[in-house]
C-alpha cells in the first residue's frame, strides 16, 4: 500500500516558531488549549518523534503530525 498522507506546507514568515504556535497557525489544532492537551498527551510528533515540549523551536523543513494530519514548516 502506498503512503498517501498529504503534507501541507505552511509558511511561517520567519526562521523559527514554537510548536504550540505552529499547531494553531497551521490549523492542525483549533486553539492553544487543544495544542497544550495534545502535546501533553503525546499526540504530537515532530520529524517522526513524539514531542512533549510546547515551546520547542521549529525550523523550516520540520514536519509536524497530529491526529492524522501533517504540516511542514516553511520560511
Amino acid at each position: 500500500m502506498a503512503n498517501t498522507e498529504r503534507i501541507d506546507d505552511v509558511p511561517i514568515g520567519g526562521e523559527t516558531i514554537r510548536l504550540g504556535q505552529f499547531l494553531k497557525f497551521s490549523g492542525l489544532l483549533d486553539s492553544g488549549g487543544d495544542a497544550k492537551e495534545a502535546i501533553i498527551d503525546g499526540l504530537v510528533a515532530v520529524n517522526g518523534e513524539t514531542e512533549r515540549r510546547r515551546g520547542r523551536q521549529l525550523h523550516p523543513g520540520d514536519i509536524v503530525a497530529v491526529d492524522g494530519r501533517t504540516a511542514r514548516v516553511q520560511p
